[in-house]
């Protein structure tokens, strides 16, 4: 039997990167995976819903494709309902979509402000929001919220990405206390590393990454199974880093 059996799991932002990596990761541990974004068809950057769902469906493994666009409050709840109405519940939430922008704070346009607090912390509000009541009615569960080691680095200064992964750090462990009672294991979790998804590479700002602080989106997705297993009775409340629960061989 393997790990997360008989569950399943809703990842919003599951289109490409560590999204994609995660679905794939928990369909492999045997969850049934809506993989939810706005990518239905190809655009500026590689991968879409459908593109991932058939992965895990050409594995063996079991996935819908679901349109959500977190910044929309009735997408949101249509694609819950959608995965809901599909599968006959929810058990696990992985809050993925995020948009980055990581430039100094005096020279970041206001709307690109405005778009990271959008997608990044009330994206991740409202999916947690439309999913909780569903969990409950299961007993319990596990929600994720992905986030970033950079929200730690205040000495390399401040933009709109930090900030946004930061919002959505208090948000999450100060849930687990409120979700404690309803048996919901409430965690982030953020790379130990560099993930070079397409998202940095289109949006990182050129930045240069040496070998050794890169790490391979799939270590995302093995620390994501290991905290979707959870309930409140394990592991909650923490802002977990990847390589911290599934440890790299040197």
């Amino acid at each position: 039997m393997s790990l997360l059996d008989g569950k399943v799991a809703f990842v919003a932002g599951a289109s490409r990167g560590i999204g994609a990596a995660i679905a794939v990761a928990l369909a492999e541990a045997g969850a049934t995976v809506a993989v939810a974004a706005r990518s239905e068809r190809e655009g500026k950057l590689p991968g879409t819903i459908h593109s991932v769902a058939e992965r895990i469906t050409h594995a063996g493994g079991h996935a819908i494709p679901v349109p959500c666009d977190v910044t929309d409050e009735q997408s949101v709840d249509e694609a819950i309902t959608a995965t809901v109405e599909t599968f006959g519940g929810l058990d696990i939430l992985v809050a993925n979509a995020g948009v980055l922008w990581m430039g100094p704070i005096e020279s970041t346009p206001a709307k690109r402000w405005q778009l990271c607090l959008d997608v990044n912390l009330t994206g991740v509000f409202t999916v947690t929001k439309a999913a909780i009541p569903h969990l409950r009615a299961r007993g319990g569960g596990s929600m994720i919220a992905v986030t970033t080691n950079g929200v730690t680095m205040i000495d390399r200064g401040a933009n709109a990405y930090w900030v946004s992964k930061a919002g959505v750090e208090r948000l999450y462990t100060g849930l687990a206390a409120d979700l404690k009672a309803d048996n919901i294991a409430v965690n982030c979790l953020a790379p130990s590393r560099v993930v070079l998804t397409e998202g940095w590479t289109a949006g990182g700002g050129g930045r240069a990454i040496p070998p050794e602080m890169v790490e391979p989106p799939e270590t995302m997705g093995a620390a994501a199974v290991l905290l979707a297993s959870q309930d409140a009775a394990g592991v909650t409340g923490t802002i977990s880093q990847s390589e911290v629960l599934v440890p790299q061989r040197q």
